[in-house]
């Protein structure tokens, strides 16, 4: 009975530490600071003074500034697009034959839902093990691997029936 005073310090002590504040966040690796988040704060492009005043637009409420980054349209135009396209809707006119091709069969609005809950009866089905579902252990993989396409015995099925696959990456197994 020695040893049960021990016990009942180190059960004592495990309790009190489990009665931590709960009420904060979790932190990555614990680290706190109350300084500001260096990544939030966006650069503003400089100040330009534009050729007619009459040319700049109707101050807005809420709405975007002349001088506020704009990450999307900037990438486009450096990968050579065009930012304009980005504010347009609907379907553009040189697309409007693939969405055709494309709907032919007839399209359903509540697609998005309708796989999300086929998936959900899916992965509910093949959830993994007993501990892994106890210790949450991650089997989305696993569930899916039937379903999954191996890339490398496509790409040898695509070139024996002669397709030229220039993109493709060279095959693993061959050293050139």
């Amino acid at each position: 009975m020695r040893g049960a005073p021990k016990a009942m310090l180190l059960a004592a002590a495990a309790l009190l530490a489990a009665c931590g504040r709960g009420d904060r966040e979790p932190q990555l690796l614990n680290i706190r600071s109350e300084t500001p988040d260096e990544f939030s704060i966006l650069p503003t492009r400089p100040l330009e003074q534009p050729p007619d005043y009459a040319s700049l637009p109707e101050p807005t409420p809420g709405g975007r500034n002349l001088v506020d980054p704009t990450p999307k349209e900037d990438a486009v135009a450096v990968l050579g697009g065009n930012p304009a396209a980005l504010a347009r809707t609907g379907i553009p006119a040189g697309d409007a034959a693939l969405v055709a091709h494309a709907g032919r069969f007839g399209v359903s609005p509540a697609i998005r839902p309708e796989l999300a809950q086929a998936d959900l009866e899916y992965r509910r089905r093949n959830d993994g093990r007993l501990l892994e579902r106890l210790f949450n252990v991650n089997v989305y993989f696993r569930a899916y691997a039937p379903l999954s396409l191996d890339q490398h015995a496509e790409l040898e099925r695509w070139r024996q029936l002669g397709v030229r696959t220039p993109s493709a990456p060279p095959d693993p197994e061959i050293e050139y």
